[in-house]
């Protein structure tokens, strides 16, 4: 890091960027990173960690901002570079007893793999010679040196990492060497010349023997791979902030590669994959971390480091136990063991599948270390979505061609694919792919967020396969051996000799491990039977689970503001989302009631030329109307049914006008009678619309079209009257399309309510019928105050919000421009997935303040997807919303993310 003199960068003079382990703690996540706020956590209880300190995400911020470092920053990383030797009583990269660190990156939260780290820095061709002596291991110090060239080779010089990686199989099978570890030590000492010989090759630079130039150089490298492309997806993915920067972590190297008393492994505290306590993870002898994680060579159970290493493991084990009762959750542990010296290398919250999250949320509610107010934000949505996918079906018969470690649950079925450009290729033509690999690493990012899910025969549930796999809900099976990945012949092949071909078909179960061949049948997720009051009489572990997901259900139920209804048109739909637990139905909408036979009859409505033609199509389709809500009020009787009178674009109920233009023609041409086409073709002709999603619908279409709307009114005040004529308890609410000013609102509501009257008077029945309007237009949201004079009840439509404030074709943009938004990062989700709170929530704010400044009992609801999405919930919890509407699956992720909102608020508010 050169001296900075730029008189543009500037920071406060008392700005400090670097901390000591022994400074930070775990709550300073935004300056030091996760790694750095929890290795100094650590420190502070004791435990044994190496020593060390961490550059701060505000020295990161203004690197990457002016593209240098900060003045300071040089000579603080010096001054505690000092330090560091003074405590460990030796210099960095001295040639008799060199003082060795790792370069590590640690941003706020957990990218696995996403950025660049450097292990054994302060070795060079001086100090290798002394790491040799110091150890009494020729091998190791050659090992060690060998890996600083590689890792550096890739990470801060840009070297390819394949050269090293074919340079590296090439000596093993010169030498005969089943694994690295069978290499000796002149074998070692060749490799490092290689690797040398490579890195000048490629950047006409020598490998750079001062061991402080190789540190700067390894933090800057670290900085910029903050934006490296690998990492900015996986944020996208995840959607994590890009403005966050990342840590750098400087730490004194321990040694797991220094025979057979020393390892590395990783650990977790509960079951990752299941939630179930016990002693989880993996361990591997004579190696360094990065071997662990890499999956090259394949582990040992944690439990068999008891018999490897008894006084480690029971240290360890103690530890554990600790970090989990301080940090009160599942815990992901880093270590080393150095000649018989537990090492602490990194702690952090591990990550976790759908199950194991609500399974260890209540256990740790039965353990007293957390209440139920904190297991509820310890689960979220979209891992109960998760949850109610369908799961392999145990009784068909199906081929399995081997078996695997389950990292990450569920049932992926696909064409084998084995690289991630072909499988994201392939996905996006439509195809569902199986990604599969010896291992992955993290340039595989992109192949994996394609998958439908992901098969490696290497590595374990520490790998990186499994790790960013649970963090993205992947279906994931690891460390099937017994399969030959063959990734250049595009091949996978089976113990017995089966061959997969890339295309095959294969199926993988992540919550067992095996592996199909073929399609293997789904059959549906206990949780759904649970939803749907059909418990599930399978295995135990099922059950379990469904007693974890009913426990946080029935607290987010007590304690959400917001109630959850469903968008369902029909009784059957009403059901389904009833048994889900919804309040009432939010948008029913009745277009959807007028397809096959019935689009003949609104046909002939619209295209009416007398009102003797169009009063017969309004009489036939009354009573079919009538009946549909009597169904509806049955099915929700005593919950409310927003009923949204008919809205689709007029081309719906159009015969298409190409075709009819062909058969007229061919009628012609033919000689043949045609007048009835030939009548249709001019009224359709007369009726096209070059936009019809902002032509004659919604309102529109009710004052255009004599006796529409008052039909439908009438059909829901009869059924509505016949239902509570029979003792039942129907709550009716009309909802208005597409108002996008009051007058047009007045007029309907006038027509409705003399309706109302009149069934009223002929039935003897007293109505309550609510009449409202959705808010989906601009200029509806902005005139809001002025339109709640006129109704009752407003429901957002936001997805002709969001089209009409963004000015997007739905149908159009999502296929055409919004993958490269998305890449580009002017997205970081869709806005028809999570609202845009800057634009369309800004507008559903707005008119829910104004609208109840009018009428302060103004009911307000959601009835876009958005009423689905855990993110845009808590929104419409923060503006005052009374209820989302979303579909019948939905409903129990809305009820979730609703108890969720409420939750954090109230937390907040005690805070």
């Amino acid at each position: 890091m050169s001296e900075n003199k730029d008189p543009h960068v500037s920071q406060p003079e008392s700005q400090k960027f670097v901390y000591d382990f022994t400074e930070g703690n775990k709550d300073l996540k935004d300056l030091l990173g996760g790694k750095g706020a929890n290795l100094a956590e650590m420190t502070n209880l004791g435990l044994p960690v190496p020593p060390g300190f961490t550059i701060t995400t505000e020295a990161c911020k203004v690197y990457l901002d002016s593209g240098t470092e900060p003045a300071a920053l040089r000579d603080e990383v010096a001054a505690h570079l000092l330090a560091l030797e003074e405590t460990m009583g030796k210099k960095l990269g001295q040639a008799d007893d060199p003082l060795l660190v790792s370069v590590r990156s640690g941003a706020k939260f957990s990218m696995p793999g996403m950025m660049d780290t450097v292990l054994n820095i302060g070795l060079s061709d001086e100090s290798v010679t002394g790491l040799a002596a110091q150890a009494g291991d020729d091998r190791f110090a050659w090992d060690s040196y060998r890996r600083l060239i590689q890792m550096f080779g890739k990470t801060v010089l840009g070297v390819d990492g394949e050269l090293f990686e074919e340079a590296f199989e090439e000596a093993k099978q010169t030498k005969g060497a089943a694994t690295d570890v069978d290499l000796k030590a002149a074998d070692l000492q060749q490799l490092v010349e290689d690797f040398k010989g490579i890195v000048l090759k490629e950047t006409g630079r020598e490998f750079p023997q001062d061991p402080r130039e190789q540190m700067d150089l390894a933090i800057k490298a670290v900085f910029d791979s903050w934006n490296g492309e690998r990492a900015k997806l996986y944020r996208r993915q995840e959607r994590i902030p890009h403005d966050l920067g990342t840590a750098v972590n400087v730490c004194s190297m321990v040694f797991g590669n220094l025979g057979p008393d020393s390892g590395t492994g990783v650990a977790f505290t509960r079951d990752p994959a299941s939630g179930h306590q016990g002693v989880y993870g993996d361990y591997l002898q004579n190696a360094q971390g990065e071997d662990v994680v890499a999956g090259i060579r394949n582990t040992v159970p944690l439990a068999d480091l008891e018999g490897i290493d008894k006084a480690s493991y029971d240290k360890l084990m103690q530890i554990m136990e600790t970090l989990e009762t301080h940090y009160k959750d599942l815990c992901d542990i880093e270590f080393t063991i150095e000649r018989g010296q537990l090492w602490m290398l990194q702690t952090r919250v591990g990550k976790r599948t759908a199950g194991a999250a609500f399974r260890i949320a209540t256990q740790l509610v039965d353990q007293g270390l957390i209440d139920e107010a904190e297991a509820l934000q310890r689960v979220n949505g979209a891992q109960l979505a998760q949850l109610m996918f369908p799961r392999f079906d145990e009784s068909a018969a199906a081929e399995k061609i081997g078996r695997g470690i389950a990292a990450s649950p569920g049932a992926a079925v696909g064409k084998a694919v084995f690289d991630s450009y072909t499988a994201v290729k392939w996905s996006r033509s439509g195809e569902k792919v199986i990604l599969i690999r010896r291992e992955t690493n993290p340039d595989d990012l992109n192949g994996m967020i394609a998958a439908e899910g992901i098969l490696t025969s290497r590595g374990g549930k520490t790998s990186h396969a499994a790790v960013v796999a649970r963090g993205m809900g992947k279906t994931c099976v690891c460390g099937a051996e017994e399969l030959e990945v063959d990734t250049k012949r595009r091949r996978m092949t089976t113990p017995d000799g089966t061959v997969v071909e890339e295309g095959d078909v294969v199926s993988i179960d992540g919550s067992s491990g095996k592996v199909y061949i073929g399609e293997v049948p789904v059959v549906p997720s206990p949780v759904v039977e649970y939803f749907e009051g059909r418990m599930h009489a399978g295995a135990e572990d099922a059950d379990e689970l469904v007693g974890a997901v009913h426990r946080i259900m029935a607290y987010a139920d007590r304690v959400r503001r917001l109630r959850v209804r469903a968008n369902a048109d029909n009784a059957e739909d009403a059901g389904r989302a009833r048994r889900f637990g919804a309040q009432g139905i939010g948008l029913c909408r009745t277009e959807h009631m007028f397809l096959g036979e019935r689009r003949e009859l609104v046909e002939k409505l619209i295209l009416a030329d007398t009102d003797e033609e169009r009063s017969e199509a309004l009489k036939t389709l009354l009573p079919l109307q009538k009946q549909d809500f009597v169904e509806l009020f049955e099915a929700m009787d005593g919950l409310p049914v927003t009923i949204r009178l008919l809205d689709p674009p007029l081309h719906e109920f159009l015969p298409d006008i190409t075709d009819l233009s062909v058969r007229v023609a061919l009628a012609e041409a033919r000689h043949e009678q045609h007048e009835n086409e030939l009548r249709l073709l001019q009224a359709v002709h007369k009726l096209h619309e070059q936009n019809p999603m902002l032509g004659l619908r919604g309102v529109r279409l009710g004052l255009v079209i004599p006796g529409l709307f008052t039909m439908q009114v009438r059909a829901i005040a009869e059924a509505a009257a016949q239902r509570k004529s029979g003792q039942g308890d129907p709550r009716a609410e009309i909802m208005i399309p597409l108002v996008g000013t009051v007058q047009e609102l007045e007029l309907v509501r006038d027509e409705a309510e003399q309706v109302i009257a009149e069934v009223e008077k002929a039935t003897g029945v007293e109505l309550k019928i609510s009449l409202g309007t959705m808010i989906e237009l601009p200029r509806a949201a902005l005139t809001a105050g002025q339109i709640a004079e006129a109704a009752e009840f407003f429901s957002f439509g936001t997805n002709d919000l969001t089209q009409t404030v963004w000015g997007f074709s739905r149908d159009d943009v999502e296929a055409s421009f919004f993958t490269a938004y998305l890449e580009k990062g002017i997205f970081g989700v869709s806005p028809f997935e999570t609202i845009d709170k800057d634009g369309v929530g800004s507008l559903v704010r707005n008119a829910a303040e104004a609208g109840r400044a009018t009428r302060p009992d103004l009911k307000l609801g959601i009835c876009g997807e958005h009423g689905g999405d855990p993110e845009s919930v808590h929104f419409f919890h923060e503006v005052g919303l009374d209820y989302v509407s979303c579909s019948p699956f939905r409903i129990p992720v809305a009820r979730l993310e609703a108890g969720r909102a409420a939750a954090a608020s109230k937390g907040s508010d005690s805070r």
